[in-house]
């Protein structure tokens, strides 16, 4: 079998832009992947047309060996921009192999621990009875596992710490005394937080309100969440952003994650998440994975949490009370089903999904930024 065209696919779905990519090969056989670079997709594209000049013609069922010459063979190792066109390249050449042997991918990964991936859902209001509303909402609905999203950016463009510190810590007070303690609760602060902010923010909070603390402060400095480790009994879910078993080595090492975000459309796709996955079992840590993508993504997510003992829940963009337009049925027609809170695992050949490329060739991209965000002083700040 060989590789006979790759075609890159950045489009606007819901809120924002998917990145899609379909490989081709001379036997018919076609896989999906995407990449998980949001807000960069034609960056990515361009990686990806590298790639495609020395991939054309090699042997998709090769996808091991491809991966290393994909990372190793341009000098200029991995960065988030070759690793998340690395991840879309390895997921679609792992739903060719799955549709040539006529086996779902997660047999492909050793077989399914699971026929049911948990997910969790996010309360997308920030402040306000709604948010206690919603979390009540998706617990009577059995939502197991919540993430609360921190408040402090009702006014356009405009963050502050300090402000949103002190009303996220009210409202996760008040939503943990309503749903009760049989409902695992997270906070997302989308690494906004400076070391003395996070630790703050944690300080105020009563011994078992959150169970997890996701991206508190930014990740480039390990010795930096050492510090907050030393300051806070909170569990850190980290890693959406990690490119690579070498970004996740020494967070796992020096126990300063407990729950694994790995994104597998920005890790590298299958074989590199495969890798992450080990050795986050060697350190006794279930993966979450991130998953903010569209019905490629998804499907990749699920096989993934089914090859892999060591599971938590995987995130789910289309719950109860959040609707943002990624799952669309007009993309992908045949897509994984979410049964409840929980993924149903297909067992249908490669990914089990199929991509209406028709639509993806009427659909069009628009240049899309993530919120610029500012303190009141004028001073840039994370968004």
């Amino acid at each position: 079998m060989k590789i006979t065209a790759i075609h890159p696919y950045p489009v606007r779905i819901g809120v924002r832009n998917q990145l899609l990519v379909k490989v081709e090969t001379d036997e018919g056989i076609y896989g999906w992947g995407e990449s998980g670079l949001s807000y960069r997709e034609l960056a990515v594209a361009g990686a990806i047309r590298h790639y495609a000049n020395f991939l054309v013609g090699r042997d998709p069922m090769q996808s091991g060996a491809l991966w290393q010459e994909m990372y190793r063979s341009q000098y200029f190792e991995g960065g988030r921009v070759l690793t998340a066109a690395i991840a879309a390249l390895d997921i679609a050449f792992h739903d060719i192999r799955g549709k040539a042997l006529g086996v779902p991918v997660h047999q492909l990964l050793g077989g399914k621990h699971r026929s049911r991936v948990p997910a969790f859902a996010t309360v997308p209001a920030t402040n306000g009875d709604k948010v206690l509303e919603d979390a009540l909402t998706l617990r009577d609905a059995g939502w197991t596992c919540i993430r609360l999203v921190a408040a402090g950016q009702e006014e356009p463009e405009i963050f502050e710490p300090r402000e949103s510190i002190a009303e996220t810590a009210e409202w996760a007070i008040r939503v943990r005394e309503a749903v009760g303690h049989g409902t695992v609760l997270g906070m997302e602060y989308h690494h906004r937080l400076s070391v003395a902010e996070a630790a703050s923010f944690a300080q105020k909070l009563p011994s078992g309100t959150l169970d997890f603390l996701e991206e508190p402060i930014r990740d480039e400095a390990p010795g930096a969440y050492e510090a907050l480790r030393r300051m806070t009994e909170i569990p850190f879910a980290l890693g959406e952003e990690f490119s690579s078993k070498w970004t996740f080595q020494p967070y796992l090492e020096k126990d300063l994650l407990q729950y694994a975000r790995l994104d597998i459309c920005n890790v590298g796709g299958f074989t590199e998440a495969m890798k992450v996955a080990g050795l986050a079992e060697a350190h006794y840590v279930d993966l979450m994975p991130h998953n903010p993508l569209g019905p490629v993504c998804t499907a990749a997510s699920v096989h993934l949490g089914a090859a892999v003992p060591n599971f938590s829940w995987l995130e789910c963009r289309a719950s109860p009370v959040e609707q943002l337009g990624f799952e669309s049925t007009e993309l992908c027609p045949k897509k994984v089903e979410l049964d409840g809170a929980a993924y149903i695992v297909p067992d249908a050949p490669g990914l089990g999904v199929e991509v209406d490329e028709d639509f993806l060739k009427r659909a069009e991209f628009e240049f899309i930024d993530p919120p610029m965000l500012r303190r009141r002083d004028g001073s840039i700040t994370n968004w």
